[in-house]
């Protein structure tokens, strides 16, 4: 037996005990008694503001649907200008209670293992390293609201919630049959799902937790679990919220999701509703969040892509799919990519099943994001910039400006060529075009072809 090993088996024996005797059972130290270290600390991860993301979708990544697939694309993923990869759960899947193949990877058997599905702790701690060794951080997901009804935690029922009969239930509000809601009121629970959480940066060497289901647990824990978290020695941690309140930068988050802006930008796309607004959702949302903190943007993610549609039927194409992305990556926040997106994906991408993603379809897409991202990644004023839009109703412009580098954007909005009347502030104005490196004198109009956009240097 490998000091790995043993290692494991004692922590988990641990857990174990303290499901055991809830009052009084020592609680599990992992920086002391169980997990340690694995490797070097990634020296390079990025801060909030400079973050791309790249969410991997596993079981569809690769004809085998496991970590290896993902290892032999790494080269591609980091040619498009990514620097973050999330991971979706890892772990092994509960009981199914419910159809839906081989059942929700948010259905969590057991916090300490791998999904055997996607291999072991060995393959993962490689994919970390060989993403470090390109210079991108790794997070994996983190579910903290429930468990499968066959986690090892249900040999204590005071840490799950109860009805008035003292039987274990799903989520309210919910049809999450496959699992069953924590009870966040039993502190011993918490300690176990913070040791939990703790063991995964230790042991895999990840860089950080995106946080499911943010909402649906009480601030207090979070606060708790990401102070112990950020107390690591020599860590720094990218700590995202699938959450849309401001308590969750109070808790310690940097970042959450914003979802006013994506259903904002699918009215303007597909119900004409006036550009201006994409504007007006971006100012409201970050004047409801502290200074320094940020929203994740996208136009798609594993529940939009699996449960409403992919981007090429939300935004009517290819050219509407990318015209929607330059909106969401070139504002003030956080974009967010992810896997089967940058190749066009169109019929729905589920998460439940294996159906493995067409790497060979659109490749000119996948060559547009790279030169997409290469533009974001070029100038601090996409990610610390001001921001100046210029109301329309069909063309989204606006300018990002720190210091010297000035940035002009025009996205039409629209299936319909579009002749767009510049403000006065910038008409006889001229610049490169960052995508082709072109003259681009912008006069008293311009003409934007259906769902064509510019991105315009000083």
């Amino acid at each position: 037996m490998t000091l790995m090993m043993m290692k494991k088996i004692c922590f988990m024996a641990c857990m174990l005990l303290a499901c055991g005797s809830e009052d009084s059972a020592p609680q599990p130290k992992p920086d002391n008694d169980g997990p340690k270290q694995y490797g070097v600390p990634f020296a390079h991860v990025p801060d909030p503001q400079n973050v791309v993301l790249y969410e991997v979708n596993l079981r569809a990544f690769s004809q085998a649907g496991n970590f290896q697939g993902v290892i032999d694309r790494l080269d591609k993923i980091k040619a498009m200008g990514i620097n973050t990869l999330w991971l979706m759960p890892i772990f092994p899947v509960g009981q199914i209670r419910s159809a839906g193949g081989l059942g929700s990877p948010y259905s969590v058997k057991n916090y300490l293992e791998v999904n055997t599905e996607f291999g072991n702790l060995d393959k993962l701690r490689e994919l970390v390293q060989k993403a470090h060794d390109r210079n991108m951080a790794v997070i994996i997901d983190w579910v903290a609201n429930h468990t499968a009804w066959d986690n090892p935690w249900m040999q204590n029922k005071s840490w799950y919630t109860q009805n008035a009969s003292g039987e274990v239930i799903i989520p309210p509000g919910t049809n999450w049959n496959d699992v069953a809601e924590l009870n966040y009121d039993n502190a011993d629970m918490r300690k176990a799902m913070i040791a939990a959480m703790k063991y995964w940066v230790l042991e895999a060497n990840v860089d950080g937790l995106r946080c499911d289901a943010v909402d649906f647990v009480p601030t207090d824990f979070w606060k708790q679990a990401l102070d112990e978290l950020k107390a690591i020695k020599d860590r720094k941690l990218i700590l995202l919220a699938e959450g849309g309140k401001a308590e969750n930068f109070t808790a310690g988050f940097q970042m959450n999701y914003a979802w006013d802006f994506y259903t904002n930008l699918k009215q303007v796309y597909r119900d004409g509703k006036a550009a201006t607004s994409i504007f007006t959702t971006h100012q409201a949302e970050y004047n409801s969040i502290p200074a320094g903190a940020h929203k994740l943007r996208y136009t798609t993610n594993h529940d939009v892509s699996a449960y409403e549609e992919t981007p090429m039927g939300l935004f009517n194409g290819a050219a509407g799919a990318l015209s929607a992305s330059v909106i969401t990556i070139f504002t003030s926040a956080v974009p967010l990519l992810y896997s089967s997106q940058e190749v066009g994906q169109d019929a729905n991408l589920p998460f439940f099943t294996r159906t493995p993603i067409d790497w060979s379809a659109n490749p000119s897409m996948q060559q547009q994001y790279e030169k997409l991202f290469a533009v974001y990644n070029s100038s601090a004023a996409f990610t610390t910039g001001t921001l100046t839009s210029y109301p329309h109703n069909d063309i989204a412009a606006f300018k990002r400006k720190n210091g010297p580098s000035e940035y002009l954007v025009l996205v039409n909005t629209r299936n319909t060529t579009i002749t767009y009347t510049p403000d006065a502030t910038i008409q006889n104005t001229t610049w490169t075009n960052s995508l082709t490196n072109t003259a681009v004198t912008l006069g008293t109009t311009a003409t934007l072809a259906p769902y064509q956009y510019l991105i315009l240097k000083k």
